[in-house]
């Protein structure tokens, strides 16, 4: 059976759904099933990180520093399903130091952020995440 342009396009705009309902419930397991193997991740002003277990190792640091919601979730895909993009705002608490960032002190914070997607073999092959670094830093106190 051969799966039509728009097919392709609505099963990527669900998993990018599917992965960032997974970050909102607090489910890692659930988030590393929607990921291919060999993952690339490319962290907002940072390094890039390849792999599902470097995936995992980043979401265990942001886990212990940062508690997160995503609202206003809004995803677009090509027609082929093989990129898609997301936009949405981060509310946010800082719950204890990240290095080389202000000191944490339960501060709150609501942030505009997006990230691109590759996807293959309907499985999420890169995020590429963004955010105002220094928009959050002014929100946090630094």
């Amino acid at each position: 059976m051969k799966i039509d342009g728009t097919r392709r396009q609505d099963r990527a705009i669900e998993l990018v759904l599917a992965y960032y309902a997974a970050f909102n419930r607090g489910d890692r397991e659930a988030m590393l099933a929607l990921l291919a193997d060999d993952v690339v991740h490319d962290l907002n002003q940072g390094a890039r990180e390849t792999g599902k277990e470097a995936f995992a190792a980043f979401m265990r640091r942001m886990d212990a520093s940062y508690r997160e919601q995503l609202h206003d979730i809004v995803v677009m895909a090509t027609q082929d399903g093989g990129r898609a993009a997301a936009e949405y705002v981060v509310h946010g608490e800082y719950l204890r130091d990240d290095e080389g960032l202000p000191p944490a002190r339960g501060q709150k914070y609501v942030l505009p952020g997006g990230a691109f997607f590759d996807i293959r073999d309907d499985r999420i092959a890169r995020v590429s995440n963004y955010y105002n670094l220094q928009d959050w830093i002014a929100q946090v106190g630094g």
